[in-house]
């Protein structure tokens, strides 16, 4: 079988790094890739031919592979070119009804969502949303300490003592734990908000405070995702945040609700309150965000504080992350061919196949 690679369009990442060419020889697969693929990766052409990988046309690659795999979803005249009978891989959003998701039903393809892999243990190596949500995290802190114009730790000097910096982090998954971890190691004084009672120790052994809302709903068969909470409850969260909020010179949200718009937890008067210089990145800006004036791809400057939209901060490490994409999907492989043809019936591939 033909395994293609392309180069992405609008986003930095790459679906295979050359270093994958052993796994994936050793499943049989012929390995083709487009010229510059890699190159925003800092993947030059000559690593791919060295590893063994054929360059060829983008259009060849359409449709002659067996299989392509891609980080961002094909637009619909691509699609349209894919071989008949092939095998098409890529983050579709089939809950969000998308328009790929829809296309790709009506075509005589086999349409596989690594975003609809499930959170369990033997998904954990194929598990592409909390591979990229882990650099997201880390990659906000680091994006709020270049904006924020003071520094992270306690700084105690001869003209005096600096305070640490306050950080709120909304949302304990992948992200938010990472975010966690990161703004611990910098030095800043971190408060957490989770639905999920469940995660109240992971955040206290990361060397945060949770701030624990009486009368969540039990999440606990929601997959690892949060869940919708009543209206009652909203409002002593909105209450607490405010009061949190106005004490944080950093805010990270990262609340989502998967098919659902993101919850609004950062209202207007929540950013009235809040410090001159203060920074909140909000990573739920994909689907709405999580932020009163959140603008997708945007930052936004409110009454002194900055407001930074962007659900794809892991683009911004090119390299690195298409190294665990790339480790990802090679692991899904392995998952969904057996023996030269296709496995369907774990538990990994029968989820994410949607046509």
């Amino acid at each position: 079988m033909k395994l293609g690679v392309l180069k992405e369009q609008g986003i930095h990442r790459v679906a295979f790094i050359p270093s994958a060419a052993k796994k994936l020889k050793a499943l049989d697969l012929e390995l083709y890739f487009e010229a510059d693929a890699g190159l925003k990766s800092s993947i030059e052409d000559q690593e791919y031919l060295d590893q063994g990988w054929e360059k060829k046309e983008r259009s060849w690659i359409l449709s002659q592979s067996d299989i392509l795999a891609t980080v961002k979803p094909l637009e619909a005249e691509e699609l349209n070119q894919l071989k008949s009978g092939s095998v098409y891989i890529s983050m579709m959003k089939p809950y969000e009804n998308s328009p790929v998701s829809q296309q790709v039903k009506g075509m005589d393809i086999k349409a596989f969502s690594m975003d609809m892999i499930p959170r369990s243990t033997l998904a954990q190596s194929v598990d592409i949303l909390s591979s990229m949500a882990s650099l997201a995290g880390y990659k906000a802190v680091i994006l709020a300490a270049e904006r924020l114009p003071k520094i992270f730790p306690m700084m105690m000097t001869a003209a005096g003592t600096i305070r640490p910096t306050k950080v709120l982090i909304l949302g304990a998954g992948v992200a938010g734990l990472q975010a966690i971890a990161t703004a611990r190691r910098l030095g800043a004084i971190v408060e957490v908000f989770d639905v999920r009672p469940a995660v109240k120790e992971e955040v206290q052994s990361l060397g945060a405070k949770f701030v624990e809302v009486e009368g969540a709903q039990d999440s606990k068969d929601a997959g690892g995702y949060a869940i919708e909470q009543t209206e009652e409850y909203k409002q002593k969260q909105a209450k607490l945040i405010q009061e949190r909020a106005a004490k944080s010179d950093i805010i990270i949200t990262t609340a989502q609700l998967r098919g659902k718009p993101a919850p609004l937890l950062i209202q207007k008067d929540t950013l009235d309150r809040m410090k001159q210089g203060s920074v909140v990145i909000d990573l739920a800006a994909s689907s709405g965000g999580n932020c009163a004036m959140t603008e997708d791809q945007k930052t936004v400057h409110y009454k002194g504080v900055q407001i930074i939209g962007n659900s794809e901060l892991a683009d911004d490490m090119p390299n690195v992350s298409s190294e665990l994409f790339s480790n990802n999907m090679v692991n899904y492989l392995k998952f969904l061919i057996k023996d030269g043809s296709l496995d369907l019936q774990n538990e990994i591939t029968s989820n994410s196949l949607i046509n």
